[in-house]
């Protein structure tokens, strides 16, 4: 009999120990999963900031996408259609059709000229649209133009897929998620290849976007201009 009492004790010491061991993988799992879902919500919040509920109620965008570098000019200028993928571009007069559902080989150029534009006028919107990238968040951060503290968001895209593969984001946004700057890290290199603002906010149709960018001593400067969100 006292062999078995200490068997059933034995027995039962052993099942306290996996149920502690299955309880406290349970709470790693669960922790794990609720960090994931704040990072994801992070992300959703930042679109949001910049009105993606309203993205769905847009027919048409028109924007001309300005450079001024080392006294030079250029521009493109963009009529699309997000619902049937169709775009019209302009340079110099000359026009360029294509539909981003049908991208032919030949208008492959066009088509990676309207992807970075349109990444540098709704960046907030592809944390929600891309997949393939890895982020992470960093809080208390100075923003490295203004010095201001900001949340900053490390957008790491794989090497994989896009024109551009294996890029790296850096963006800094304030308290209220909206974005302020940005650094860009062609390839994912150490050092940024520009950092730049994110500035002269206007709001169409609900959508909030920054119609300036420019670098800290302003010798760089990308803006938008003729916006038209319809």
């Amino acid at each position: 009999m006292k062999y078995l009492n200490l068997l059933l004790a034995l027995l039962f010491l052993i099942s306290c120990q996996e149920n502690q061991k299955k309880e406290a993988e349970k709470q790693q799992i669960e922790t794990q999963s609720l960090i994931e879902n704040n990072e994801k919500s992070i992300l959703h919040s930042i679109a949001e900031a910049h009105g993606f509920k309203n993205w769905d109620k847009i027919s048409s965008l028109e924007y001309t996408f300005n450079i001024d570098r080392g006294g030079r000019h250029m521009e493109r200028n963009w009529i699309w259609n997000p619902k049937t993928g169709e775009v019209e571009m302009m340079i110099d007069a000359q026009k360029t059709k294509f539909n981003t559902n049908n991208v032919d080989d030949d208008l492959a150029e066009a088509h990676q000229k309207f992807i970075n534009d349109k990444y540098w006028l709704l960046f907030p919107f592809q944390l929600v649209w891309d997949d393939g990238f890895s982020h992470e968040i960093k809080e208390n951060i100075k923003a490295p133009i203004s010095g201001d503290e900001s949340t900053q968001v490390t957008i790491q895209y794989n090497k994989n897929d896009g024109y551009t593969p294996g890029d790296k984001y850096k963006i800094y946004v304030n308290n209220s998620n909206q974005i302020q700057e940005w650094g860009y890290y062609p390839g994912g290199q150490d050092e940024p290849a520009t950092e730049t603002t994110w500035e002269d906010y206007t709001t169409q149709k609900g959508l909030k976007i920054s119609q300036m960018h420019q670098n800290k001593d302003a010798s760089f400067k990308l803006y938008f201009t003729d916006l038209k969100i319809n």
